[in-house]
């Protein structure tokens, strides 16, 4: 007998339909938008603490050994994260991981909602098949009790990015959705869903924002290729667009 108390997941939709991306030759200097990886830096508080250490100091070889989760810190998430028949961290084309994209500054009070037209409204405008990165400041209040706090997108903003072609979403906190401390028993993680079962990736511990924000970028999100992997941690870099003349 079927359950009509149990919310239908949806099921793997395909990648959305965007144009191949480019990296310029323009000589800019990149700006890192990735947290340091420590064993203290703010994470989800259900999430194990990393572990981070020496396995083997023996002249002239130094090993160091890493235990966490692959969501901790700066990463993005495969759709396997919440979809079960979507692409693993492997499975994700390497296009959908660079080129360019914006990043919009829109900002929100603690657990403010991020709705479809404030995205309507951000500049510079969107262009299908960008990477779309919001600043809200909030990666000021990392390692910080605030931290938890954070601005979250709303489903409608999800379906907005998806109609406009965005490929990948980063977000300056530890989620798209409400922080864990705040879903109600029967939450469902409705932006997470939404984006990923349509292809559209989600970064999140984003840093560094700021310095760019209100401009179009060229990014790339290095991340670790993990086989059969729902996430992965990530060394992204991004520079302002120049126009080839």
């Amino acid at each position: 007998m079927c359950d009509s108390t149990v919310p239908k997941r949806p099921g793997w939709k395909g990648w959305i339909d965007v144009p191949l991306p480019s990296i310029s030759g323009a000589p800019l200097p990149w700006v890192d938008l990735s947290h340091p990886i420590t064993e203290t830096l703010s994470r989800i508080p259900f999430f194990p603490q990393p572990k981070i250490g020496r396995w083997m100091t023996y002249p002239p070889v130094n090993v160091t050994e890493i235990h966490m989760v692959v969501h901790h810190g700066t990463h993005f998430d495969a759709p396997r994260h919440f979809v079960e028949d979507g692409p693993t961290i492997d499975q994700v084309p390497l296009e959908r991981l660079y080129g360019q994209g914006v990043i919009w500054r829109i900002d929100k009070p603690p657990r403010g909602a991020i709705v479809a037209a404030d995205l309507e409204r951000a500049t510079p405008a969107i262009q299908r098949g960008d990477i779309v990165l919001i600043d809200t400041g909030w990666w000021e209040q990392v390692n910080t009790d605030s931290y938890e706090d954070h601005p979250v997108l709303t489903e409608d903003a999800a379906y907005w990015l998806i109609e406009h072609g965005a490929k990948l979403v980063g977000v300056d906190s530890s989620s798209t959705d409400l922080a864990p401390h705040y879903r109600p028993d029967d939450f469902d993680y409705p932006v997470h869903r939404t984006l990923l079962s349509h292809g559209v990736l989600i970064a999140e511990h984003m840093t560094n924002l700021t310095s760019l924000a209100g401009q179009r970028v060229e990014i790339m999100f290095l991340g670790i290729n993990i086989v059969g992997s729902d996430g992965a941690p990530a060394r992204v870099v991004a520079r302002p667009f120049v126009e080839p003349s």
